[in-house]
């Protein structure tokens, strides 16, 4: 029985007219294209190669076996592709980091999905912050990442490819008095984590004020127990409010504060069946009514 191996070797001799050139494709060094050159010869009892000066050329029989291998290795290579995809999505597992506003709303809905179209399909979930779920992206632990971003700057890390899923609304939220960020100029405000900080001392330098933040905490229940006991007033993401929401807070939409939701992925598109899956299924949650 023939060797698939050599006969990619063969086919990549063909395709790239040189040893050297074949290696380089097949990440092999050249001793190695020559062994198993040499083999398959040895296995066909035929001539494939032979020298012209300081090259090399295939025989008829070469040719003809190369022009085969072409066709065997496409087929083998096209069976492992729909193999895969077979796979992936009746018994496959598909790892996502995000934080937890999106985990406890969109994804959940996204799990419904997906044991309605493939229930062989297991999800992984991992809460961390965005940064952080980008470097388990990037060091191979997760197969998705879900982050927010409140401007539309590229990933700061390469090969990183964004899948828009939404647009999230901020919302000042508040226990009494004004509905506008201006008219608590003076109360003391409750901050979240380091980006969603950042972006509400960006909202309130436009307003023209400088908050006096009282409480950080990351925990989005606390930040409205704490606004709803009068501690203070904060800034919320939508998704956070649809996770949860205290009855007695006012929550108003702010303009210019939307937060933008994406799923990364990373390495040459396309994603596998599975990752590909996954994205579908947050996209179809999030544009559900």
């Amino acid at each position: 029985m023939l060797d698939t191996t050599r006969l990619r070797v063969l086919a990549a001799v063909a395709r790239t007219g040189s040893v050297t050139a074949a290696a380089r494709e097949l990440h092999y060094t050249q001793p190695a294209v020559s062994h198993h050159l040499a083999r398959l010869e040895a296995e066909t009892g035929a001539q494939l190669l032979q020298r012209v000066g300081r090259g090399i050329r295939l025989t008829p029989a070469g040719q003809l076996l190369a022009e085969r291998a072409t066709e065997i290795i496409g087929r083998v290579d096209a069976a492992a592709a729909e193999l895969s995809a077979h796979v992936g999505l009746s018994a496959g597992r598909v790892r996502v980091a995000g934080f937890t506003s999106v985990l406890s709303t969109l994804v959940p809905a996204a799990a419904q999905i997906l044991r309605r179209d493939h229930p062989g399909l297991r999800l992984n979930m991992t809460d961390t912050h965005p940064p952080e779920a980008l470097q388990l992206l990037r060091a191979g632990e997760v197969d998705a990442a879900l982050i927010f971003r409140y401007d539309q700057s590229p990933p700061e890390l390469d090969g990183i490819r964004l899948v828009h899923i939404l647009d999230d609304p901020t919302y000042l939220l508040t226990s009494e008095g004004g509905t506008d960020l201006v008219s608590h100029r003076d109360s003391t405000w409750i901050a979240g984590c380091e980006r969603c900080r950042g972006h509400l001392l960006e909202l309130c330098e436009r307003a023209g004020f400088s908050p006096t933040i009282g409480y950080l905490t990351d925990d989005m229940v606390l930040m409205q127990a704490l606004v709803g006991a009068g501690l203070g007033v904060t800034t919320i993401p939508g998704l956070a409010l649809r996770s949860h929401r205290l009855a007695s807070l006012t929550a108003t939409a702010l303009p210019d504060a939307t937060r933008h939701v994406y799923a990364a992925t990373y390495g040459e598109p396309p994603d596998p069946p599975a990752t590909t899956a996954v994205l579908t299924a947050l996209t179809q949650a999030a544009t559900a009514k």
